[in-house]
């Protein structure tokens, strides 16, 4: 059995959850990198006890959970805490990630898309992914969506938008790129003509790959994992 990795990611406010709805309803395997990161901060875990140690229990909401938005606030304006946390979160997102590929890995799927928002930010994931697909949405749209969407007024979203590597630019590193600057039906469109360039993907190269090779991706993901988890 043949598996590849396949990245998603999007800019804020870019669309990438109508996106990821259509694929989902297509019976593709989706791995929500946020949803995972919320996960492994949860109370009782490593990383909740990390964070308390190293930002105080200013940053806890009454119910024990993490306060996002404060420690969001902290770490938006001071990138050596950002560093800090990533060091905490990132290895236990990686570990959980690796253990829902290998999931569907075993349920016989033969590529699991990663929704990974700063997948294009954070390079070095980048090599395990066959494809990387961006969802592209002009920049005035991208802003008045999130303006709208969050509350925010202009030079809030500006600040939030430029605090991201330009969808501009990330164009120019995606495999495939989804322009959802549009109305509903042609995002839709696009999606499938994307799952099905997917579903023919296993071409003659890939099926002619031992399936010990094939998994050479899911290896350096694990070698990546086992370095993380070492240092």
């Amino acid at each position: 059995s043949i598996m590849f990795l396949v990245g998603l990611s999007g800019g804020i406010a870019s669309g990438k959850s109508t996106v990821v709805a259509v694929l989902r309803e297509l019976g593709c395997a989706v791995i929500d990198a946020d949803l995972i990161a919320r996960e492994v901060v949860q109370p009782h875990s490593k990383a909740h006890q990390q964070i308390l140690q190293y930002f105080g229990t200013e940053i806890l909401l009454e119910n024990g959970e993490i306060n996002r938005e404060a420690l969001g606030n902290i770490i938006f304006s001071q990138p050596e805490k950002r560093r800090l946390l990533n060091s905490i979160t990132h290895p236990e997102i990686l570990k959980e990630m690796l253990k829902q590929i290998l999931k569907y890995f075993v349920l016989g799927y033969r590529y699991v898309i990663l929704d990974i928002p700063l997948l294009f930010e954070t390079r070095g994931l980048t090599k395990f992914m066959k494809y990387t697909v961006l969802v592209y949405c002009d920049p005035p749209a991208q802003r008045a969506r999130l303006m709208r969407r969050n509350g925010l007024d202009a030079a809030a979203a500006d600040a939030r938008i430029s605090s991201q590597i330009p969808l501009e630019e990330k164009l120019q590193w995606a495999t495939h790129v989804i322009d959802n600057s549009g109305d509903r039906e042609s995002t839709r469109r696009q999606v499938l003509r994307l799952h099905a360039r997917l579903e023919d993907s296993l071409d003659f190269l890939w099926a002619r790959l031992a399936a010990g090779a094939a998994v050479a991706g899911l290896g350096g993901l694990v070698f990546l994992l086992l370095r993380h988890l070492i240092s």
